[in-house]
Order: structure tokens, then C-alpha cells, then sequence
């Protein structure tokens, strides 16, 4: 049950959507036992993100969550190059201008009960 929030400053069209959901289905699986098949993946576009006071460049923060615990750092390092490259090739978002933030957790909820 993994979820790949992005926040980014641009706009998003639909194809850029769909191409970095489909890249984020890819790099999930440097994550132990993750795969697409529980994949969500919200995208919020427009959004003002002042990165070191400045707003005048694009900007994201993504939130990764995924449910378990002990997730190995190298799957995080992976990702966190899949992800950041993902953005700069779809939306010219360099990784010194994006923040990722990586949970994982042993409570998570889905159709009416818990794991």
C-alpha cells in the first residue's frame, strides 16, 4: 500500500500525469514487496512552493508512504533518483529544488478495517 504525493508549482497536463504515474509504478519496486498493483498516486499542480524564500522557480515536495517497516535505506536511495528524475525529465523540476519525505508504517486503513 504505497502512496507517491506530489506537490508541484507547475502545471500538470494529463499526459505528464500519466507519464509519472507510470514511472512512479516502475520505481515503486525498489521498495520490498511494493509494486504497482497498490499504488496511489494524488498529484496536487500550481501550488506556490518558496524554496529557499523564492517562489520564482519551479518547486516540488513529494511524500512517499508505504505501509510495512524496516524499509532498507538503498530502496529509499533508489527511489529518491527515480523520482527526482521523473520530475526534471516531465517537468523541468531539478532535484535541488524538490524535497522528498519517505514514511512507512504499520497502521494504515483500507476498506473499512485496518492491517
Amino acid at each position: 500500500m504505497p502512496v507517491i504525493h506530489t506537490h508541484v508549482s507547475t502545471s500538470l497536463s494529463q499526459e505528464q500525469r500519466e507519464h509519472i504515474k507510470a514511472a512512479y509504478g516502475k520505481a515503486i519496486a525498489a521498495v520490498p514487496g511494493k509494486s504497482e498493483t497498490w499504488l496511489m498516486c494524488p498529484f496536487e499542480s500550481d501550488m506556490p512552493i518558496y524554496f529557499a524564500g523564492d517562489d520564482s522557480k519551479p518547486a516540488a515536495y513529494v511524500e512517499v508512504n508505504v505501509f510495512g517497516s524496516n524499509v532498507p535505506r538503498s530502496a529509499w536511495e533508489q527511489l529518491t533518483q527515480s523520482i527526482m528524475q521523473t520530475l526534471d525529465q516531465e517537468l523541468g523540476i531539478p532535484g535541488d529544488r524538490i524535497y522528498i519525505r519517505y514514511t512507512a508504517t504499520t497502521d494504515w486503513g483500507w476498506n473499512g478495517s485496518n492491517f
